[in-house]
């Protein structure tokens, strides 16, 4: 399974992104996509996920701000982020996994940095 994040950048806090995931290879398989981040020093997080089911979970400190879809028709993963604060800066990781559970054993695509930056 191959991934590739596109759509991050600098914005300024209060500003808005929106990043984007394609899969390729044996994506039949895939059970559940996401995102995970992480920024220097910190630990990695796990940022949201969403099940070929639909189902959606969110690091809980984000829900209100960020939302995931996907297309599996087309094999993309999207994650929306508003009102995009300084503690969002990290480095996104598009995932995928065969289980539900999106484990950091899955797949991953090189990260894709967002900078939220005045």
């Amino acid at each position: 399974v191959q991934l590739q994040a596109s759509g991050g950048g600098l914005v300024q806090p209060g500003g808005s992104l929106r990043l984007s995931c394609v899969a390729s290879g044996r994506i039949l398989s895939l059970a559940s996509m996401g995102w995970y981040r992480q920024a220097p020093g910190k630990q990695r997080d796990l940022v949201a996920l969403i099940t070929t089911g639909g189902t959606i979970n969110y690091l809980d400190s984000l829900k209100d701000r960020f939302t995931i879809s996907r297309d599996n028709s087309k094999n993309t993963m999207s994650l929306q982020m508003t009102d995009l604060k300084p503690e969002d800066t990290a480095v996104y990781y598009c995932t995928a996994d065969d289980t539900i559970a999106l484990r950091e054993e899955g797949y991953w695509g090189p990260g894709t940095q967002v900078t939220v930056s005045s």
